[in-house]
């Protein structure tokens, strides 16, 4: 794809957006349906093709995080047209009354909810990304220009594809879905660049990724750095409850951004704690590091460093610090954190209110696993990643998150005096 296809592409979407922020609910939710059977219809030809990517990057030695992320199978395939039927049924986020009122001479001022435009997906290796984002942004009103990573390029075009069939055969704009279907970096620095056709961007996949392009574009960025996600285990806290969330956050899957990787324990229950903890996720593979108190109960762990504080491993590795108490627990992680998801595991209601009152992360989970910070638990139906900005979304990024509002004035006559 050459610079003026981009640049056509981009123009395109933006006509597609006008018409699409007219349509009604019904028809979005039709639209959605329809690309889910669309996408049904070429199940065994996009495991297929996926299949050949997959094995094409492990020949070029692509990691084993990112080679999972890359693969589809009939579960995954599944749960990705189930998030677009999902998404299809949750409650549409246009044309919403957000305030109003009538002033005292008869002038009615209200906002409503509006779509925000034109978006531009760039990421890496999840397919399901593709499904996810058009599901967001279709239900939401938006147009969406879809950049995939070239190592899925293929699986992306047949998804994208059926989708766009489904989207038309539906009623919607033609436009309304585009795929950029060009590898390399040329196609994605021109669509970096065209900040007068795209409302915003939202990177996802790895932290240089995503610098790149915020640093690279004026159109603003919904982004997230990184996912240094703790969870806190009070000195009330029900045991066998803790260790059960403190595995469950870190090893449900340990390459997304909402893992388990920094572990706090009150020094007054880490006598107790720590071994139940050590043997719990030796079960599981995980390799522990502490600091100088955990490493007094647990001798055959290693020391955590301070660069072990600021690190997202998304791997089989957990650093552990015995913190003197809720402040200190607070304290550590406003300091390290990554404004990601944290969480406390307590039995008090002034302890876990003072946590999430004092904790400046966009999602904060209180005697639950860090692993339901995102669209499915929070109800979004689907989303398009994770916001650690507080302007314009913060945490799940699902449709809600993806409108603007305008103000709407009635008068009847009404001068400025």
């Amino acid at each position: 794809m050459n610079i003026d296809t981009v640049l056509a592409s981009a123009k395109k979407s933006r006509v597609a957006s006008r018409l699409l922020s007219l349509t009604s609910e019904s028809l979005r939710n039709k639209a959605l349906v329809q690309m889910a059977e669309a996408l049904e219809g070429i199940q065994s030809q996009v495991l297929r093709v996926n299949a050949q990517e997959v094995e094409k990057a492990k020949q070029a030695g692509q990691s084993a995080a990112m080679l999972k992320r890359l693969t589809l199978n009939e579960d995954v395939f599944h749960y990705m047209l189930s998030r677009l039927r999902k998404v299809a049924q949750t409650p549409d986020p246009l044309n919403r009354i957000l305030a109003g009122h009538t002033n005292p001479k008869g002038l009615q001022v209200y906002k409503k909810s509006v779509p925000i435009g034109v978006v531009g997906m760039i990421y890496e290796s999840r397919p399901n990304v593709t499904t996810d984002a058009a599901g967001v942004c279709i239900k939401s009103g938006n147009a969406i220009i879809l950049r995939g990573g070239s190592e899925a390029l293929q699986t992306n075009m047949l998804l994208a594809d059926a989708m766009i069939a489904g989207a038309v055969a539906a009623g919607l704009p033609e436009h309304a879905i585009q795929i950029i279907r060009a590898p390399g970096h040329a196609a994605v620095s021109e669509l970096l660049a065209l900040d007068g056709y795209v409302d915003v961007l939202i990177p996802r996949g790895g932290k240089g990724l995503i610098k790149r392009i915020a640093e690279g574009t004026r159109i603003p960025v919904i982004k997230h750095y990184d996912g240094i996600c703790h969870l806190y285990i009070a000195d009330d806290a029900d045991l066998k409850q803790a260790v059960a969330l403190a595995v469950n956050s870190k090893c449900q899957s340990i390459q997304v951004c909402n893992a388990l990787e920094t572990l706090l324990v009150d020094q007054k229950g880490a006598e107790k704690a720590l071994p139940m903890l050590e043997a719990a996720f030796a079960e599981k593979g995980i390799a522990l590091r502490g600091c100088e108190n955990t490493r007094k109960i647990l001798t055959d762990i290693e020391l955590a460093t301070e660069e072990d504080w600021h690190s997202e491993y998304l791997a089989p590795l957990l650093s552990i610090k015995v913190v003197s108490g809720l402040e200190a627990a607070i304290t550590h992680i406003n300091h390290y954190g990554s404004g990601h998801t944290d969480g406390i595991v307590t039995q008090s209601l002034a302890q876990a209110q003072c946590f999430e009152q004092q904790v400046d992360s966009a999602s904060v989970l209180i005697n639950a696993s860090t692993r339901l910070s995102g669209g499915g638990d929070y109800g979004l139906g689907a989303v398009v990643g994770i916001s650690t900005d507080k302007l314009h979304a913060r945490g799940p990024v699902g449709p809600e998150q993806l409108t603007t509002y305008k103000w709407v004035v009635y008068g009847e006559g009404h001068l400025r005096e």
